[in-house]
């Protein structure tokens, strides 16, 4: 399966590498990563790829907002096929 994340905050060393260490636990693999700075602030989507277990990125979403209120960063995982179907017109 496939999912979208996505990382906002304050810009800071070491976003990256905390999210991707995150997801490395849980056996997600980064297909796709763009990364911009506007002003102070820093953001990122990814497209990442898990294995089709449910519980298995449930749980790598959990552990992605845990990780993003303990650094004081908005993270969000989407399944790939509900992101698609929320942008279709």
């Amino acid at each position: 399966m496939k999912a979208v994340v996505t990382v906002t905050a304050k810009d800071a060393k070491g976003i990256i590498a905390k999210v991707t260490s995150k997801m490395f636990e849980y056996d997600a693999n980064v297909l796709d990563i763009s990364q911009s700075l506007v002003g102070d602030y820093f953001a990122m989507i990814m497209l990442i790829e898990m294995d089709e277990k449910e519980k298995k990125f449930l749980a790598l979403s959990d552990a992605l907002k845990e990780l993003g209120d303990k650094e004081n960063l908005k993270i969000q995982a989407m399944h790939e096929d509900i992101f698609n179907s929320m942008h279709r017109i």
